[in-house]
C-alpha cells in the first residue's frame, strides 16, 4: 500500500501535538473573554491550569493521537464525569462558541477544521443533560 493510500487520523491532518496545543490555549482563552461563555466559564476552577492540561491530553487521543489521556484517568465517561453541571443548549453553545474561534485560530487545514468541528458539535451536543 502506498504512502497516499494510508488515511491520516484527525491528529496527523491538523499538525498534531502543536496544534491541539494551540487550540486548548485558545479555546480557554476565548472562554475567559466572551461574554457569551460566562456561564460555561463560571462552571470551572478560577485556575484553568489543571483542565487545560486534561483537555489537551483528552483532544489527543481522541483525535488519533498518542495515549496520553486513558492510561491516567481510564475511559473518558464523559457524560458521567459532567453530570454534575447543568449543560443545556445555551451551555453547549458557549462552549462550541469557544471551540469554533479555537478551531478557526489554529486549524488552518479548511477541511480538517471542518470534519473536526462537525466531530466536537456531536461531541458537544451528545454531553447535554438538560
Amino acid at each position: 500500500m502506498a504512502d497516499s493510500d494510508v488515511a491520516l487520523s484527525m491528529f496527523e491532518r491538523i499538525g498534531g501535538s502543536a496544534t491541539i496545543e494551540r487550540l486548548v490555549d485558545r479555546f480557554y482563552e476565548r472562554m475567559d473573554t466572551l461574554p457569551e461563555a460566562q456561564m460555561i466559564r463560571a462552571m470551572h476552577a478560577a485556575d484553568l491550569g489543571l483542565i487545560r492540561d486534561v483537555l489537551k491530553r483528552y483532544l489527543t487521543e481522541w483525535t488519533g493521537g498518542p495515549k496520553l489521556y486513558s492510561p491516567e484517568k481510564g475511559h473518558p465517561r464523559l457524560r458521567q464525569r459532567h453530570i454534575g453541571f447543568a449543560i443545556g443548549d445555551a451551555e453547549r453553545d458557549a462552549w462550541m462558541l469557544c471551540m469554533r474561534c479555537a478551531l478557526e485560530e489554529t486549524v488552518m487545514d479548511v477541511a480538517a477544521r471542518q470534519d473536526l468541528e462537525r466531530a466536537l458539535s456531536g461531541l458537544a451536543d451528545w454531553m447535554r443533560n438538560r
